[in-house]
């Protein structure tokens, strides 16, 4: 029998269930995207959305086509309503309440912004564009524009968006559990650049978190305020490819590198105390570096960091230039002035630890998330500060990504490292018992030095040209050498012994300096088992230690003449160079990081007079390659006296290939000496090309008359007769033409 026709019948939607209104308009739902925006049911498509405050609601088309009416299902803001709509898009609501109305875009209406090679990318740890899909990006996504969020929390039951532009309420823009990776995102459509923001976290066990600071945010609020800032993409046209290109095909370890090593807060001020703006600063620094030859500034961290007197060490915003100066692109017109005069700008890099300020990365996600559980490994006891945990894939790559962001963001030519030491051993400033053993048993940190190997890969191998610069205190061997030869694949090595017996001996009064004349000598066993910078940094002159001028011995006179033989010293001696700000001109003061360098000094000749000497060493370190082309290589160093302890008298002599032999002579008493017999490698005549006691730089006058002659003897030694000034060092270069 035939059974009858029944018309058919178009089934109602489907309602958001009662627990589901209550989990969104309280915060707890853990998949909002499952509920809110346009959800497909077996009655056609509906839409919902949560708006506090909100009467009326209104669907349409980014076109501004009417789509429906959606009905209030919750007094505190929930609606939901059919859509005339025949696949899901993008809706806009036009929202009403007895105040006015307005209109608001659906974030929970847009698909994903990451895709599933982000995932699988980031679970292998071998994403290199993580700062271009973490954090805070301005995109056009879907027909609308607007800023996608994207933050790791793997261990958040909910991860919101909040900012001025939602009331701080984290119920508004919850976000999107990417499970397999950790990973939360949202695109927020209609919200520009200036917005400020954090994330507000509730933890696993169901507890918010303090609000969080976007770790990958590239623009930060002043302090003492904390919040991240959306941001347009970096608009610079940069105009700095000669620079870039020379550095990309230079020998970095036979090229001429001096660095002036600059805190950008305190280097100087308005006269009202405030910090000058990156373009102020180049106006006045990149001019000041260039007249005193100097071919790099580095700058003390420039990360966004809350507390002044951490000079920036202790940063919690890595991927933000400090809003101490303006705006991030102020910092990238300062690099490309640099870059255009010719100066090359490193930064100071900080992977080895973070601080515990509740809104940075310390229990992140409530959870210890960049940094180890036990305080055995992830807290340093010396700087009360977290340890990050290297072992951690998404940890490292953090790290990794943020060298290569600042290399390519911002052009920069170096890092240098900070605290190596304190990564690479696990028992450092530790007692026993407060450590935990490496898997082999040892000291060393495994994964500590596994990420410096992969960053330095990374780094050289996507931006040739640039350096990284390792401060390391210890005798780990292989810092500067390539990963391949089994180093930690550095470019440099802070030459920390250098400083420490440098210092050391000329703070002796000089009657005593006979009996310590190894403290000079020593650091030429070692001077090339590493790529060296000799580093007379802001550690030297802070803390109650002094200045550079007021470590030397003597009375006033004698203290700048030390310091002035000490520099020309230490420019002739093999190695790159770097000089804190306020030493080129001998500042007496302390330096502190809270007001400008003491500029007035340089009123009085004998400040004036180091200021020129530095100047006029960096232009012989530049122009003789015999200075500068074999720092890093023994072939380019022979000594010519070692053990005249008795006078206190080195002398030594520098070669390379490309240019003429430099003999650099130092006399570290106050005896003048005249007709000093000095063995040299050539005959003929040898120029006078620098004498730290030249009256131009505040010294007695006393010298060779421009140059002095070498001679053969009976016996076929070659000597010749020199005047050796008081406290000072002379270089002698041999003419051109000349010699035997």
């Amino acid at each position: 029998m035939k059974k009858p026709r029944v018309a058919a019948t178009k089934s109602r939607p489907v309602e958001a269930s009662a627990g589901d209104v209550e989990a969104i308009v309280t915060g707890v739902h853990g998949d909002p995207f499952a509920i809110l925006g346009v959800q497909e049911t077996a009655g056609g498509f509906v839409a919902r959305c949560f708006v506090p405050n909100a009467e009326t609601a209104t669907a349409h088309a980014l076109d501004g086509r009417e789509l429906g009416v959606l009905q209030r299902r919750d007094n505190r803001g929930f609606f939901e309503g059919v859509v005339d709509i025949a696949e899901r898009q993008p809706l806009r609501y036009h929202l009403g309440n007895q105040g006015g109305d307005w209109w608001v875009t659906d974030p929970y209406s847009f698909g994903p912004v990451l895709g599933p090679m982000d995932d699988y990318y980031i679970a292998e740890g071998s994403h290199l564009r993580l700062f271009d899909k973490l954090g805070a990006h301005l995109i056009d996504h879907e027909g609308a524009s607007g800023f996608n969020f994207a933050v790791w929390a793997p261990n958040a039951k909910r991860v919101s968006v909040v900012g001025e532009f939602n009331d701080w309420d984290g119920r508004r823009h919850s976000m999107r559990n990417r499970k397999d990776t950790g990973i939360w995102e949202i695109f927020i459509p209609d919200l520009g650049p200036g917005k400020a923001y954090k994330f507000e976290i509730v933890g696993a066990q169901g507890v918010l978190v303090p609000l969080k600071a976007d770790p990958y945010a590239d623009r930060s609020e002043l302090r003492p305020a904390t919040a991240s800032i959306t941001a347009a993409p970096l608009s610079h046209e940069w105009g700095d490819d000669a620079h870039r290109a020379y550095w990309r095909k230079a020998n970095l370890r036979r090229e001429p590198i001096s660095i002036y090593e600059v805190h950008a807060g305190s280097w100087q001020r308005h006269e009202d105390g405030s910090f000058l703006s990156w373009d102020e600063m180049a106006d006045r620094l990149i001019p000041y570096v260039n007249e005193t030859g100097f071919t790099h500034i580095e700058f003390l961290p420039i990360s966004e960091h809350p507390f002044d007197p951490s000079w920036g060490y202790q940063t919690t915003g890595l991927f933000a230039p400090t809003a101490r100066f303006g705006e991030p692109e102020g910092f990238a017109r300062f690099v490309d002035g640099a870059h255009r005069a010719g100066i090359g700008v490193i930064l100071d890099w900080v992977p080895a630890h973070f601080p515990v300020d509740s809104h940075g990365l310390e229990h992140f996600d409530g959870t210890a998330l960049y940094e180890h559980a036990d305080p055995r490994q992830g807290f340093h006891p010396d700087w009360n500060t977290a340890i990050y945990n290297f072992g951690r894939r998404e940890v490292v790559s953090f790290l990794v990504n943020n060298a290569l962001y600042w290399a390519e963001k911002f052009h920069i030519d170096g890092l240098r490292v900070d605290a190596v030491a304190s990564m690479l051993y696990l028992d450092y400033s530790r007692k026993e018992g407060e450590w935990i053993p490496n898997r082999e048993g040892g000291r060393e940190n495994l994964d500590a030095v596994s990420f410096l190997q992969r960053m330095n890969k990374e780094l050289y191998g996507h931006h040739p040209g640039v350096m990284t610069i390792a401060e390391e205190s210890t005798s780990w061997p292989k810092v500067s050498q390539p990963v391949y030869e089994g180093g930690l694949g550095f470019g440099f090595k802070w030459n920390m012994g250098f400083m420490h017996d440098t210092l050391e001996y000329l703070s002796r009064e000089p009657v005593h300096r006979k009996f310590h004349h190894n403290e000079l000598t020593f650091g030429l066993l070692y001077a090339f088992s590493e790529n060296f910078v000799l580093p007379l940094s802001h550690d030297e002159v802070v803390h109650g230690k002094g200045t550079l001028l007021t470590k030397m011995a003597g009375d006033d006179w004698q203290k700048f003449a030390n310091l002035r033989a000490y520099y020309a010293f230490m420019w002739g001696y093999p190695g790159k160079k770097l000089l804190f700000m306020g030493q080129e001109f001998a500042q007496r003061n302390e330096w502190s990081e809270a007001r400008s360098l003491d500029w007035g000094e340089l009123q009085h000749p004998p400040h004036r007079g180091v200021q020129a000497l530095v100047r006029d060493l960096n232009y012989l370190y530049r122009s003789r390659p015999a200075l500068h082309a074999r720092d890093c290589e023994p072939e380019g160093f022979s000594w010519l006296m070692a053990d005249e302890a008795e006078t206190s008298v080195y002398a030594w002599v520098r070669t390379a290939p490309e240019g003429n032999p430099v003999a650099v002579i130092s006399n570290f008493t106050p005896v003048p000496r005249k007709g000093y017999r000095l063995p040299l490698p050539a005959t003929g005549r040898w120029r006078e090309i620098i004498n730290s006691d030249a009256k131009d730089y505040g010294g007695s006058g006393m010298g060779n008359a421009g140059a002095v002659e070498a001679r053969r003897e009976d016996g076929g030694a070659i000597f010749a007769e020199v005047t050796l000034p008081p406290l000072a060092t002379i270089m002698l270069e041999l003419d051109v033409g000349q010699g035997g």
